[in-house]
């Protein structure tokens, strides 16, 4: 068995942390070469669709490859949020009257942005954004117009919104890591839209990072 079983129940740990050990342990033994790129699709699925402790433990069985110390350092820096610390402390306001306004790229996200919106768009991107603050607030003031937010599976993000003939869909769901950012959207929309999306999703995410570690083992992508 690969996975742990000594020490606590399998079935009585934290289902998130066995499941990500058990997508630990595939992406490190098909970046050696262990699994074929197919078997790692497959179990893949599996694991990220998993409702069961037992699905878990199946899905890696026969793997005896575990995570090392390389490993751990470069999953550390590719799914941990990046915080730069700075004074910056000054409140961001957008201002958006029958127009776009688009935020992206490596920008320095403030610990509260203000958006007021009327007969426009707004989009904010905060897949590549370096984060001053663990909370950050976005107040929103929306009239009939549309507000979409991007951001990547690590981040967490709350919508408090008061909607009047309004659409809210938030796509992005809390993954409960302490040190991950959250962003906390409140304020009001009327005839308006707000939608919260993931950039990319966790599987492709994960994904990604496998080919990056069979890269860095010495092997080439598929």
């Amino acid at each position: 068995m690969a996975i742990d079983a000594s020490g606590v129940k399998i079935e009585d740990r934290p289902f998130a942390q066995v499941r990500e050990e058990a997508i630990d342990q595939l992406i490190m033994n098909y970046s050696h070469g262990i699994i074929s790129a197919e078997a790692f699709e497959r179990r893949l699925d599996i694991a990220t669709d998993a409702k069961s402790h037992q699905e878990l433990i199946d899905v890696v069985a026969d793997l005896t490859l575990l995570p090392d110390n390389q490993y751990q350092q470069q999953r550390q820096r590719n799914f941990s949020p990046r915080y730069q610390a700075g004074n910056d402390n000054r409140n961001e306001k957008m201002l958006c009257v029958l127009s776009s306004n688009q935020q992206r790229g490596q920008w320095l996200v403030p610990g509260e942005i203000h958006i007021t919106n009327i007969v426009g768009s707004v989009e904010l991107d905060f897949s590549e954004a370096v984060f001053q603050h663990q909370h950050i607030v976005i107040k929103v003031h929306n009239w009939l117009g549309s507000l979409n937010i991007l951001v990547p599976p690590q981040v967490n993000v709350v919508s408090n919104m008061t909607n009047v003939v309004s659409s809210c869909d938030n796509q992005a769901t809390a993954l409960g890591d302490r040190q991950a950012p959250q962003i906390v959207i409140e304020g009001y929309s009327i005839l308006g839209s707000l939608e919260i999306n993931l950039k990319r999703t966790m599987k492709e995410k994960f994904n990604d990072f496998a080919n990056q570690c069979r890269s860095m083992f010495g092997l080439n992508k598929p």
